[in-house]
């Protein structure tokens, strides 16, 4: 994918936290013109947002799948970049088997979130994470199938 391309999907992200729908159909767009074929890397990240702008649960949990797919793909090697998004992207799969109340698989993937946790920087990317994973674990221990509000 071109530097182009990059540039338009997170053009495509930044609309979406002003304006989610505007942001969601930006997204759903690239993903379909890129198709299976784009990189993974860039299939991850518009799969990672795509999840984070639906309201369904149901929806955010098949596009976090989609993510965690991207990176776990057939000859995909798990680079040091790629490495970087796991415990995002466990964190999110968590979050949404919790909103749509499987909360057993919910700490099962919170608990690889964690595990993946000595990938992130001690940066205010990390503090985010790390903040979010304590969010989740409070909302799981709540039973709560409600959406989290974005720090």
């Amino acid at each position: 994918m071109s530097d182009d391309r990059m540039s338009e999907v997170f053009a495509a992200v930044r609309l979406g936290g002003v304006d989610p729908a505007a942001g969601r159909r930006a997204l759903e767009t690239l993903w379909d013109e890129l198709g299976e074929r784009a990189e993974v890397l860039y299939r991850c990240v518009i799969a990672h947002h795509l999840a984070d702008l639906h309201e369904e649960a149901a929806e955010a949990l098949c596009w976090d799948q989609r993510a965690l797919a991207a990176v776990f793909g057939p000859g995909v090697p798990l680079d040091e970049g790629l490495r970087g998004f796991l415990p995002s992207l466990y964190l999110n799969l968590a979050d949404s088997h919790r909103r749509v109340g499987e909360f057993e698989v919910a700490r099962m993937q919170l608990a690889i979130a964690r595990g993946h946790l000595d990938v992130l920087a001690a940066d205010a990317y990390g503090a985010l994470i790390r903040a979010r994973l304590c969010r989740i674990e409070g909302a799981l221990a709540a039973a709560s199938v409600e959406r989290l509000p974005s720090p």
